[in-house]
């Protein structure tokens, strides 16, 4: 491939003024309001398909060692590393009727996963597994997420088809009290929240919605009942019909080939174009990966986390669309401290972004044969400014007599929903399908999302006490006043676009911390000078991008145009620094966390 030319001056001011441009086309000033959740009478929409009814049982009343709220990679590592540690009650609970949380949900055709199998898939090594594709389809990582559980032994206390409704820490019998939507009111001496960041569907505020009377469903509740087919495609039951599309992102990149090849036509209608680079999937062999060395699989992942956190790597094992555009991810990541002069620094970054964006844009004009489509599809953005996408599917599907480009960015998303289908700039499109690829509510799930209230000494509610007094923890997975209580997630934690390794990472220490408490008979709990210490290292060193955010066009990155805060969220010298930190930490005395 032939590398891309460096901008000149005149050029990137041509390309800022376009840019504002386009954001200004796309931005609205609803923000985050623009979308709603599925909830009251939308609620069918996440409701579960592959679960018929729940299998019936009596309420639990019994206690448990540890209580996990959450089935997703973070839950079955969580839960797989205290096995390992020789915990013997370990309960699992989750609302979807098995493993693998996003990855139970999300069963689309063409779903595979956008960072490389081999790193992706946690507990390699443990479980002697070597993943077949470069980039493994949903139902590999589905299987994965199984046979980690099975072989940790976390069938045997696991809750499925069930949601925890509270958490009340009891001070007489120093444990927590599970409720559940099942009845279940049991004891577990520890609980760890690993409800993810993927995991409530959203949906469009669009006027009308509710109108439709053809066949409708949210991607991540793929109704194969009606489409036929499976994610390898065959999705005969839509021959002959109009099947429209809202949502382009990563999601809506898979998606819509595979209906391509078997709708009677397909309305996609997009306001933001994604950023698609080369896919290049592959079959793999063991000896692709070095997978006949021992710990390989713990080795690569390593490589790959240095590389995309800008550190420096002398090989990159993985080598793909991610590693060769890591020094673009400075503003996802807070991580990447460059020496000398942050003008300079900045002016060489944004050339760089230039040509990198510039040569997506080239190869949208070199495989979409329509001029008009093609000119809809580039992105006219920072490469930072939305998460990027890998597809060798996606543009050659608009050059299909079948599929339409419907661009929707001059009325700020789509106008209106009726009875029979959907309307652009007056235009309507009559659809006998409307699907949603429209995501997930990032962040806004467990906790967080105000329907799981965890009450910790005094009856203190843990997000009350949040909004009163900002997010206070230390290294993000303990807090004052709740003890026993771990968090795994982004909050105050490491972040890393290959998040499975993070929740590894934040497994083995939930593991090292109950295996600390239980040694010495102790409680976790910091002491609030603790977290006043974390809360100033959070701030030392945080980098300042809300102003890059501020110019991106809308998407959850900058919540919908609305900005991106300066307020440290996750710790500001990168994943790679953060697990070093993690790790000499517990091999001190890690008195800080154990109270008697």
């Amino acid at each position: 491939m032939t590398q891309p030319q460096t901008p000149t001056p005149d050029e990137l001011s041509a390309l800022r003024r376009r840019y504002r441009h386009e954001r200004e086309r796309r931005v609205r000033p609803d923000c985050p309001r623009q979308y709603r959740g599925t909830d009251a009478e939308f609620g069918f929409y996440a409701a579960d398909p592959y679960v018929e009814e729940p299998a019936g049982r009596e309420p639990l009343r019994d206690t448990v060692d540890v209580a996990v709220v959450g089935g997703g990679f973070g839950g079955i590592l969580a839960g797989a590393r205290l096995r390992r540690q020789g915990v013997e009650r370990v309960r699992v609970i989750d609302k979807g009727g098995d493993f693998g949380g996003t990855w139970y949900w999300n069963r689309y055709p063409g779903i595979h996963c956008d960072i490389e199998s081999h790193v992706y898939l946690p507990m390699l090594d443990e479980t002697g597994y070597v993943p077949r594709w470069k980039y493994a389809p949903g139902e590999e990582i589905r299987r994965h997420a199984v046979r980690i559980a099975e072989k940790s032994g976390l069938y045997a206390d696991a809750l499925f088809s069930t949601t925890v409704t509270a958490l009340t820490w009891e001070e007489s019998s120093r444990t927590w009290v599970v409720t559940t939507d099942r009845g279940d009111t049991f004891r577990a001496t520890y609980v760890v929240t690993a409800t993810g960041t993927l995991s409530d569907p959203k949906l469009p505020g669009i006027p009308g919605i509710e109108d439709f009377t053809g066949h409708t469903f949210h991607t991540s509740r793929w109704d194969y009942a009606y489409t036929g087919g499976s994610p390898e495609g065959g999705l005969t039951g839509l021959a002959g019909k109009n099947v429209g599309v809202v949502g382009t992102g990563a999601t809506g990149v898979q998606v819509i080939p595979m209906l391509a090849e078997d709708a009677g036509h397909v309305y996609v209608f997009q306001r933001t174009p994604s950023t698609v680079d080369v896919r290049a999937n592959h079959r793999t062999t063991a000896a692709d990966v070095g997978a006949d060395r021992e710990g390989w699989a713990g080795a690569r992942r390593e490589n790959f986390l240095r590389i995309v956190s800008g550190e420096v790597s002398g090989e990159d094992l993985v080598a793909d669309g991610w590693t060769s555009s890591a020094g673009l991810l400075e503003k996802l990541l807070p991580s990447f401290r460059r020496p000398g002069d942050r003008e300079e620094f900045e002016a060489a970054y944004e050339a760089a972004d230039a040509a990198k964006m510039n040569e997506v844009r080239a190869r949208v004009e070199r495989t979409v044969t329509d001029p008009t489509t093609a000119e809809a599809l580039k992105p006219w953005y920072r490469y930072a400014c939305k998460r990027p996408t890998f597809s060798d599917l996606y543009y050659p599907a608009f050059n299909r007599d079948n599929v339409t480009l419907v661009d929707t960015a001059d009325t700020h998303g789509i106008e209106r929903i009726t009875e029979d289908g959907v309307v652009v700039g007056g235009a309507s499109y009559a659809l006998d399908c409307l699907i949603f690829a429209t995501g997930f509510s990032v962040g806004v799930s467990g906790v967080l999302s105000g329907r799981l209230p965890v009450h910790g000494r005094g009856g203190t509610q843990l997000l009350h006490a949040w909004g009163q007094h900002g997010v206070r923890s230390l290294h993000g997975f303990t807090c004052n006043g709740f003890p026993n209580l771990i968090q795994m997630g982004s909050l105050q934690n490491a972040s890393s676009v290959n998040y499975t390794h993070i929740l590894d990472e934040q497994a083995v220490h939930a593991a090292a911390l109950v295996a600390a408490a239980e040694d010495r008979g102790a409680l976790l709990e910091p002491s609030r000078e603790a977290e006043d210490a974390w809360l100033a290292t959070m701030a030392q060193g945080a980098p300042d991008h809300a102003w890059f955010h501020a110019e991106c066009t809308p998407g959850y990155y900058n919540r919908e145009g609305r900005g991106r805060p300066n307020a440290p969220s996750a710790y500001p010298h990168g994943a790679t620094a953060f697990h070093e930190l993690l790790r000499h930490w517990r091999e001190k005395s890690m008195d800080e966390v154990l109270t008697r």
